[in-house]
């Protein structure tokens, strides 16, 4: 028996332009600024969700779980949880949210609406605990234009040796990766580029992972203050860079 494949959604032009122009509400951007928010962020390959595991384990923080326009999918054979994997909502759900700003930030994402509400930031602070969550380098500039209490980490691998060996191990074959290559070496090069022109990165070498998980702390705790260490990290992002700029 034939079978077809549901036809893919496609977000409509009158909500791509309230994405567009989206702002969250005066109440979301105040609450913003009271409250102190961990955005984590670096290349594929870096670990930056491992580090968010181990950093979570200290109890200090609340993992922001995303809201997107989709169903569950199997992960390893477990089906996603609502409200630990992600919030799932319909289309419809998450257009009345932008309408009334409750959204931090919010983003389309192959033709769904994938965004960050400002009720993460709530719990975080009924709780007694400091946001976190993992980004993009894009949804780091729509918190940093809302709030100065955002601390912005980019989780960098080692070397560019060790970051190659990290991205082979997720493939069957090599043949498998450098077919998937051109993709990951042209993410890699636009997020290290914006990271770098943007002021208010910290970056972390992830290469030991309690080493990284105390620089991240210690950033945490310093309140988002720059030190030396923060200029030499910043180098090592430009060598990185440029390594993967010379291997096409």
């Amino acid at each position: 028996m034939n079978t077809t494949s549901a036809p893919q959604p496609i977000l409509s032009d009158e909500i791509l332009q309230m994405i567009e122009s989206y702002h969250p509400n005066e109440e979301g951007v105040e609450l913003l600024n009271q409250e102190k928010v961990v955005l984590l962020v670096g290349i594929t390959g870096a670990g930056k969700n491992t580090l968010l595991s181990e950093m979570m384990k200290s109890g200090r923080f609340h993992d922001m779980v995303t809201s997107v326009t989709r169903e569950p999918r199997m992960n390893d054979g477990v089906l996603e949880q609502n409200g630990v994997d992600y919030h799932f909502l319909t289309e419809d759900q998450a257009v009345e949210k932008i309408r009334n700003g409750e959204y931090v930030e919010v983003s389309p994402v192959h033709n769904r609406i994938y965004g960050i509400t400002v009720d993460e930031i709530r719990r975080a602070r009924d709780a007694d605990k400091i946001a976190i969550a993992d980004i993009t380098v894009l949804g780091v500039e729509k918190y940093k234009k809302l709030s100065h209490n955002v601390i912005a980490i980019f989780v960098l691998p080692p070397s560019f040796e060790e970051w190659q060996a990290r991205i082979r191990q997720r493939f069957d074959s090599e043949e498998d990766f450098l077919v998937d290559w051109p993709n990951r070496r042209k993410s890699a090069i636009m997020e290290l580029k914006k990271a770098l022109e943007a002021p208010y990165y910290h970056f972390v070498i992830n290469g030991e992972l309690e080493q990284a998980v105390d620089a991240c702390m210690k950033i945490v705790d310093n309140d988002d203050r720059f030190h030396r260490k923060d200029d030499e990290k910043r180098l090592l992002a430009r060598d990185l860079l440029e390594d993967i700029l010379a291997h096409s």
